[in-house]
């Protein structure tokens, strides 16, 4: 099973649905906002991939958070952040045979699905 979490009005999870559907690749769409974010999850996203990966710090929600907050983040703190604002992870995150990826990149896509 491949599922795909984010948040649907995002433009890279938009390409990204957009690549997976042109390549009739079946795939479960998780909406951070409506479906909600564990701790369990986000620990599992940690575990898999580091939490440094995870924060996106070019978005808007990083970018208004105190320079103090920036600054100063560690694991325990990023993945508080990141469970309160989930906009916050890095998109696409994606689970394909058990494995995480992050990001969308066509050619990373056609190396997940060969």
């Amino acid at each position: 099973m491949t599922i795909m979490y984010g948040i649907p009005n995002c433009d890279t999870i938009k390409k990204a649905k957009k690549w997976l559907e042109s390549h009739n690749i079946t795939f479960e769409f998780h909406d951070y906002r409506k479906q909600g974010l564990t701790l369990e999850l986000l620990q599992t996203f940690e575990t898999a991939l580091g939490w440094q990966a995870l924060v996106n710090t070019r978005g808007t929600t990083f970018r208004q958070l105190p320079k103090e907050q920036q600054e100063n983040l560690n694991k325990d703190s990023a993945l508080a952040l990141l469970l309160a604002h989930p906009a916050m992870i890095k998109r696409p995150l994606l689970v394909h045979n058990q494995a995480h990826h992050l990001g969308f990149k066509a050619d990373q896509y056609q190396e997940i699905f060969a």
